[in-house]
C-alpha cells in the first residue's frame, strides 16, 4: 500500500459490463458487497477514493514536523 501515486490507481479498472440503472429508492447491496470483499481490497479503494477526493501532492507524503524551543525573557 505504499505506492506512488500514479501506481495507485493502476490496481483498479472500471468494467464497464457491470453497470445497471436503478431508482434512489431501490434497496442498496453494496454494503454486502463490501462486507464479502476481503479487507485488503476494501482498504486500496478507501486510499483510491481519498486519494482522488483530496488529490496526490508532495504534502500528502508527510509533513516534516520541526520544534523550536524559545527563552523566556
Amino acid at each position: 500500500m505504499d505506492a506512488g501515486p500514479e501506481e495507485r490507481t493502476d490496481d483498479f479498472r472500471l468494467d464497464r459490463t457491470h453497470f445497471s440503472v436503478a431508482r434512489l429508492t431501490d434497496p442498496d447491496d453494496a454494503l454486502a458487497y463490501w462486507l464479502s470483499r476481503p479487507v485488503e481490497e476494501r482498504l486500496r479503494a478507501l486510499e483510491l477514493l481519498r486519494g482522488t477526493f483530496y488529490g496526490y501532492t508532495g504534502a500528502s507524503e508527510g509533513l516534516q514536523r520541526v520544534l523550536e524551543v524559545a527563552q523566556l525573557k
